[in-house]
Protein backbone atom coordinates (compact mmCIF):
# COMPACT_ATOMS: atom_id res chain seq x y z
CA UNK A 1 0.00 0.00 0.00
CA UNK A 2 1.44 3.41 -1.11
CA UNK A 3 1.17 6.05 1.19
CA UNK A 4 0.55 9.52 -1.73
CA UNK A 5 2.41 12.56 0.49
CA UNK A 6 -0.15 15.50 1.03
CA UNK A 7 1.04 18.66 -0.62
CA UNK A 8 1.94 20.73 2.66
CA UNK A 9 -0.01 24.30 2.00
CA UNK A 10 1.17 27.64 4.21
CA UNK A 11 -1.30 28.18 6.92
CA UNK A 12 -2.20 32.10 7.75
CA UNK A 13 -0.51 33.08 10.62
CA UNK A 14 -3.27 34.07 12.95
CA UNK A 15 -2.98 37.50 13.85
CA UNK A 16 -1.87 38.17 17.85
CA UNK A 17 -4.30 39.20 19.55
CA UNK A 18 -3.80 42.76 21.59
CA UNK A 19 -4.14 43.57 24.92
CA UNK A 20 -5.98 46.66 26.04
CA UNK A 21 -3.75 49.39 26.94
CA UNK A 22 -0.55 48.52 24.90
CA UNK A 23 0.17 51.07 22.50
CA UNK A 24 0.55 50.29 18.80
CA UNK A 25 3.98 49.96 16.79
CA UNK A 26 5.07 53.13 16.37
CA UNK A 27 5.27 52.86 12.44
CA UNK A 28 1.71 52.29 12.81
CA UNK A 29 1.03 55.33 13.65
CA UNK A 30 0.35 58.25 11.46
CA UNK A 31 3.16 60.06 13.33
CA UNK A 32 5.31 57.22 12.22
CA UNK A 33 4.13 56.71 8.72
CA UNK A 34 4.61 60.30 8.37
CA UNK A 35 8.71 59.76 9.60
CA UNK A 36 8.81 56.92 7.58
CA UNK A 37 8.03 58.75 4.34
CA UNK A 38 9.84 61.82 5.27
CA UNK A 39 13.10 59.53 5.47
CA UNK A 40 11.80 57.90 2.47
CA UNK A 41 11.76 61.01 -0.29
CA UNK A 42 13.11 63.77 1.76
CA UNK A 43 15.31 64.58 -1.48
CA UNK A 44 12.48 65.09 -3.08
CA UNK A 45 10.75 67.27 -0.80
CA UNK A 46 14.01 69.15 -0.61
CA UNK A 47 13.87 69.55 -4.43
CA UNK A 48 10.23 71.10 -3.88
CA UNK A 49 12.06 73.24 -1.10
CA UNK A 50 12.64 76.43 -3.98
CA UNK A 51 9.82 76.35 -5.68
CA UNK A 52 7.56 76.64 -2.35
CA UNK A 53 9.67 79.65 -1.07
CA UNK A 54 9.11 81.04 -4.85
CA UNK A 55 5.38 81.29 -4.63
CA UNK A 56 5.21 81.62 -1.51
CA UNK A 57 7.09 84.81 -1.41
CA UNK A 58 6.67 86.58 -4.50
CA UNK A 59 3.06 85.01 -5.33
CA UNK A 60 1.42 84.55 -1.94
CA UNK A 61 3.24 87.15 0.52
CA UNK A 62 2.66 90.02 -2.70
CA UNK A 63 -1.19 89.34 -2.04
CA UNK A 64 -0.57 91.90 1.30
CA UNK A 65 0.12 94.20 -0.80
CA UNK A 66 -3.51 94.59 -2.41
CA UNK A 67 -4.07 96.62 0.71
CA UNK A 68 -2.37 99.51 -1.41
CA UNK A 69 -5.57 99.71 -3.29
CA UNK A 70 -7.72 100.45 -0.56
CA UNK A 71 -5.07 103.27 0.97
CA UNK A 72 -3.39 106.53 0.02
CA UNK A 73 -0.58 105.03 0.24
CA UNK A 74 2.78 106.94 1.50
CA UNK A 75 6.05 105.32 1.61
CA UNK A 76 7.50 106.68 4.07
CA UNK A 77 4.58 106.16 6.40
CA UNK A 78 4.19 102.74 5.78
CA UNK A 79 1.09 100.44 5.18
CA UNK A 80 0.28 101.28 9.27
CA UNK A 81 0.49 105.04 8.92
CA UNK A 82 -1.10 105.55 5.57
CA UNK A 83 -4.46 106.51 5.34
CA UNK A 84 -7.65 104.67 4.76
CA UNK A 85 -9.73 105.48 1.68
CA UNK A 86 -11.62 102.76 1.03
CA UNK A 87 -12.80 102.47 -2.37
CA UNK A 88 -11.95 105.89 -3.86
CA UNK A 89 -8.57 104.30 -5.89
CA UNK A 90 -11.13 102.22 -7.64
CA UNK A 91 -13.53 104.90 -8.23
CA UNK A 92 -10.98 106.87 -9.78
CA UNK A 93 -9.63 103.98 -11.92
CA UNK A 94 -13.34 103.35 -13.08
CA UNK A 95 -13.62 107.15 -14.13
CA UNK A 96 -10.44 107.48 -15.97
CA UNK A 97 -10.28 106.78 -20.24
CA UNK A 98 -6.61 106.04 -19.68
CA UNK A 99 -7.06 102.99 -18.19
CA UNK A 100 -10.25 101.18 -19.79
CA UNK A 101 -8.01 102.01 -23.40
CA UNK A 102 -4.99 100.50 -21.74
CA UNK A 103 -7.77 97.42 -20.47
CA UNK A 104 -9.22 97.57 -24.49
CA UNK A 105 -5.59 97.07 -25.91
CA UNK A 106 -4.91 94.39 -23.37
CA UNK A 107 -8.08 92.66 -24.79
CA UNK A 108 -7.56 93.30 -28.08
CA UNK A 109 -3.77 91.49 -27.85
CA UNK A 110 -5.02 88.78 -25.83
CA UNK A 111 -7.66 87.65 -28.07
CA UNK A 112 -5.32 87.58 -30.87
CA UNK A 113 -2.86 85.54 -29.06
CA UNK A 114 -5.78 83.29 -27.67
CA UNK A 115 -6.99 82.74 -31.89
CA UNK A 116 -3.47 82.64 -33.23
CA UNK A 117 -1.02 81.41 -30.79
CA UNK A 118 -2.76 79.07 -29.03
CA UNK A 119 -3.45 76.61 -31.90
CA UNK A 120 -0.17 77.31 -32.85
CA UNK A 121 1.89 75.06 -30.30
CA UNK A 122 -0.79 71.89 -31.07
CA UNK A 123 -0.36 72.06 -34.68
CA UNK A 124 3.45 71.86 -34.45
CA UNK A 125 3.39 68.87 -31.76
CA UNK A 126 1.30 67.16 -34.94
CA UNK A 127 4.10 67.61 -37.12
CA UNK A 128 6.65 66.63 -34.65
CA UNK A 129 4.68 63.38 -33.74
CA UNK A 130 4.54 62.34 -37.41
CA UNK A 131 8.04 62.17 -37.53
CA UNK A 132 9.62 58.78 -37.38
CA UNK A 133 12.98 59.44 -38.18
CA UNK A 134 13.89 59.38 -34.08
CA UNK A 135 17.15 61.32 -34.15
CA UNK A 136 15.46 64.09 -36.97
CA UNK A 137 12.48 64.69 -34.82
CA UNK A 138 14.69 65.42 -31.45
CA UNK A 139 17.39 67.71 -33.51
CA UNK A 140 13.58 70.08 -35.19
CA UNK A 141 12.31 69.41 -30.82
CA UNK A 142 15.84 71.12 -29.58
CA UNK A 143 15.56 73.97 -32.18
CA UNK A 144 12.08 74.78 -32.01
CA UNK A 145 12.53 75.15 -27.89
CA UNK A 146 15.85 77.54 -28.11
CA UNK A 147 13.94 81.08 -28.80
CA UNK A 148 12.17 80.38 -25.76
CA UNK A 149 15.16 80.73 -23.66
CA UNK A 150 15.99 83.99 -25.43
CA UNK A 151 15.22 87.09 -23.45
CA UNK A 152 13.11 89.58 -24.86
CA UNK A 153 15.69 92.25 -24.81
CA UNK A 154 17.09 89.77 -27.44
CA UNK A 155 13.96 88.51 -29.83
CA UNK A 156 12.88 92.59 -29.89
CA UNK A 157 16.47 93.69 -31.01
CA UNK A 158 16.68 90.76 -33.87
CA UNK A 159 12.63 91.91 -34.98
CA UNK A 160 14.29 95.31 -35.33
CA UNK A 161 17.50 94.09 -37.41
CA UNK A 162 14.97 92.62 -39.62
CA UNK A 163 11.87 94.41 -40.04
CA UNK A 164 12.97 97.90 -38.63
CA UNK A 165 13.09 100.83 -40.62
CA UNK A 166 17.11 99.97 -41.56
CA UNK A 167 16.56 96.13 -41.24
CA UNK A 168 17.51 93.62 -43.69
CA UNK A 169 13.76 93.62 -45.64
CA UNK A 170 14.06 97.36 -46.18
CA UNK A 171 17.65 97.07 -47.18
CA UNK A 172 16.13 94.47 -49.73
CA UNK A 173 13.48 96.22 -50.96
CA UNK A 174 15.67 99.56 -51.23
CA UNK A 175 18.43 97.67 -53.36
CA UNK A 176 15.76 96.19 -55.57
CA UNK A 177 14.10 99.48 -56.47
CA UNK A 178 10.85 99.08 -54.37
CA UNK A 179 8.98 101.09 -51.40
CA UNK A 180 10.21 100.73 -47.91
CA UNK A 181 8.06 99.32 -45.55
CA UNK A 182 7.15 100.78 -41.63
CA UNK A 183 6.03 97.42 -39.79
CA UNK A 184 7.62 97.79 -35.89
CA UNK A 185 6.92 101.23 -35.65
CA UNK A 186 3.64 101.20 -37.54
CA UNK A 187 0.86 101.75 -34.91
CA UNK A 188 -1.39 100.04 -36.88
CA UNK A 189 0.90 96.73 -37.51
CA UNK A 190 2.00 96.49 -33.77
CA UNK A 191 -0.61 94.35 -32.40
CA UNK A 192 -0.54 91.38 -34.71
CA UNK A 193 3.76 91.84 -34.56
CA UNK A 194 3.79 91.35 -30.77
CA UNK A 195 1.55 88.14 -31.39
CA UNK A 196 4.29 87.20 -34.41
CA UNK A 197 6.76 87.32 -31.59
CA UNK A 198 4.73 85.10 -29.17
CA UNK A 199 4.31 83.08 -31.71
CA UNK A 200 8.24 82.73 -33.13
CA UNK A 201 9.28 82.31 -29.53
CA UNK A 202 7.29 80.11 -27.59
CA UNK A 203 5.42 77.75 -30.04
CA UNK A 204 8.12 75.16 -29.64
CA UNK A 205 8.05 75.28 -25.73
CA UNK A 206 4.42 75.19 -25.59
CA UNK A 207 4.74 71.76 -27.84
CA UNK A 208 6.01 69.89 -24.90
CA UNK A 209 2.89 69.06 -22.88
CA UNK A 210 0.94 68.19 -26.62
CA UNK A 211 3.50 66.16 -27.34
CA UNK A 212 2.88 64.29 -24.14
CA UNK A 213 -0.57 63.99 -24.66
CA UNK A 214 -0.11 62.69 -28.10
CA UNK A 215 2.33 60.02 -26.98
CA UNK A 216 -0.66 58.53 -25.06
CA UNK A 217 -2.85 58.18 -27.64
CA UNK A 218 -3.26 54.29 -28.96
CA UNK A 219 -1.87 53.74 -32.21
CA UNK A 220 -4.52 51.18 -33.04
CA UNK A 221 -7.06 53.51 -32.84
CA UNK A 222 -5.51 55.35 -36.07
CA UNK A 223 -4.74 51.91 -37.98
CA UNK A 224 -8.67 51.18 -37.27
CA UNK A 225 -10.03 54.37 -38.45
CA UNK A 226 -7.55 53.84 -41.56
CA UNK A 227 -8.50 50.64 -42.50
CA UNK A 228 -11.91 52.36 -42.42
CA UNK A 229 -10.68 54.72 -45.58
CA UNK A 230 -10.78 57.61 -42.65
CA UNK A 231 -8.37 60.49 -43.87
CA UNK A 232 -5.93 62.71 -42.37
CA UNK A 233 -8.30 65.34 -41.08
CA UNK A 234 -11.09 62.75 -39.89
CA UNK A 235 -8.25 61.03 -37.97
CA UNK A 236 -7.43 63.96 -36.30
CA UNK A 237 -11.00 64.58 -35.85
CA UNK A 238 -12.81 61.38 -34.73
CA UNK A 239 -9.44 60.14 -32.80
CA UNK A 240 -6.77 62.58 -32.15
CA UNK A 241 -8.95 65.74 -30.89
CA UNK A 242 -11.10 63.46 -28.51
CA UNK A 243 -7.60 61.90 -26.91
CA UNK A 244 -6.26 65.36 -26.10
CA UNK A 245 -9.05 67.08 -25.28
CA UNK A 246 -8.84 66.97 -21.54
CA UNK A 247 -5.25 68.61 -21.90
CA UNK A 248 -7.11 71.49 -24.33
CA UNK A 249 -9.41 72.32 -22.13
CA UNK A 250 -6.91 72.23 -19.05
CA UNK A 251 -4.23 74.69 -21.10
CA UNK A 252 -7.34 76.80 -22.14
CA UNK A 253 -8.59 77.57 -18.81
CA UNK A 254 -5.11 78.17 -17.51
CA UNK A 255 -4.75 81.14 -20.15
CA UNK A 256 -7.86 82.45 -19.91
CA UNK A 257 -6.88 82.69 -16.09
CA UNK A 258 -3.46 84.46 -17.44
CA UNK A 259 -5.02 86.14 -20.34
CA UNK A 260 -4.61 90.18 -19.30
CA UNK A 261 -1.13 89.41 -19.02
CA UNK A 262 0.30 90.17 -21.94
CA UNK A 263 3.60 90.18 -21.71
CA UNK A 264 4.92 93.23 -19.80
CA UNK A 265 8.54 93.35 -21.14
CA UNK A 266 7.48 92.67 -24.47
CA UNK A 267 5.39 95.37 -24.99
CA UNK A 268 7.19 97.76 -22.67
CA UNK A 269 10.72 97.23 -24.83
CA UNK A 270 8.08 98.61 -27.93
CA UNK A 271 6.03 100.69 -26.51
CA UNK A 272 7.91 104.10 -27.14
CA UNK A 273 8.57 103.23 -30.58
CA UNK A 274 4.35 102.89 -31.51
CA UNK A 275 3.59 105.46 -28.58
CA UNK A 276 0.62 104.80 -25.53
CA UNK A 277 -2.01 104.90 -28.11
CA UNK A 278 -1.19 101.07 -29.10
CA UNK A 279 0.86 99.83 -26.56
CA UNK A 280 -0.31 101.33 -23.20
CA UNK A 281 -1.77 97.75 -21.41
CA UNK A 282 -2.67 96.82 -17.81
CA UNK A 283 0.61 96.28 -16.63
CA UNK A 284 2.15 99.25 -18.21
CA UNK A 285 -0.28 101.14 -16.93
CA UNK A 286 0.35 100.38 -13.24
CA UNK A 287 4.21 100.41 -13.76
CA UNK A 288 3.82 103.66 -14.83
CA UNK A 289 1.57 105.03 -12.62
CA UNK A 290 3.19 103.52 -9.57
CA UNK A 291 7.06 103.04 -10.24
CA UNK A 292 7.23 105.92 -12.83
CA UNK A 293 4.36 108.69 -10.75
CA UNK A 294 4.32 107.42 -7.37
CA UNK A 295 0.63 106.69 -7.36
CA UNK A 296 0.84 103.59 -5.38
CA UNK A 297 -2.42 103.22 -4.51
CA UNK A 298 -3.89 103.74 -7.54
CA UNK A 299 -1.59 101.15 -9.78
CA UNK A 300 -2.44 99.07 -6.69
CA UNK A 301 -5.98 99.22 -7.35
CA UNK A 302 -5.50 98.18 -11.02
CA UNK A 303 -3.52 95.22 -10.54
CA UNK A 304 -6.08 93.75 -8.25
CA UNK A 305 -8.88 94.53 -11.02
CA UNK A 306 -6.82 92.42 -13.14
CA UNK A 307 -6.31 89.63 -10.54
CA UNK A 308 -10.11 89.72 -9.90
CA UNK A 309 -10.94 89.62 -13.32
CA UNK A 310 -8.38 86.42 -13.91
CA UNK A 311 -10.40 84.78 -10.95
CA UNK A 312 -13.37 85.60 -12.47
CA UNK A 313 -12.78 84.24 -15.96
CA UNK A 314 -10.59 80.85 -14.23
CA UNK A 315 -13.95 79.96 -12.05
CA UNK A 316 -16.55 80.62 -14.97
CA UNK A 317 -14.13 78.59 -17.67
CA UNK A 318 -14.24 75.90 -14.30
CA UNK A 319 -17.78 75.55 -14.57
CA UNK A 320 -18.19 75.61 -18.01
CA UNK A 321 -15.60 72.43 -18.66
CA UNK A 322 -17.32 70.73 -15.76
CA UNK A 323 -20.67 71.43 -17.49
CA UNK A 324 -18.94 69.91 -20.43
CA UNK A 325 -17.96 66.79 -19.02
CA UNK A 326 -14.17 67.46 -18.40
CA UNK A 327 -12.29 67.37 -15.08
CA UNK A 328 -11.71 70.80 -15.54
CA UNK A 329 -8.32 72.36 -12.98
CA UNK A 330 -10.13 71.55 -9.96
CA UNK A 331 -13.52 69.74 -8.98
Amino acid sequence: MSLRARPVTAQPRAARPTRAGVPPAPEATPRGRWHRRWRRDWILLAFMVPGLLYYAIFQYGALFGSSLAFLDYVPFLGLGGSRWIGLQNFQRLFDDPDFWHAALNTLEISLLQLVFFFPAPLALAMLLHSLTHTRLKRFVQSVVYLPHFISWVIVVALFQQMLGATGVLNGVLADTGLHTVQILGNPDAFKPMVVAQVIWKDTGWGTIIFLAALAQVDEQLYEAVAIDGAGALRRFWHVTLPAIRPVIVLLLILRLGDILSVGFEQILLQRDAVGPGAAEIIDTFVYFHGIGSGDFGYAAAAGLFKGVIGVILVYCANKVSHRLGESGVYR
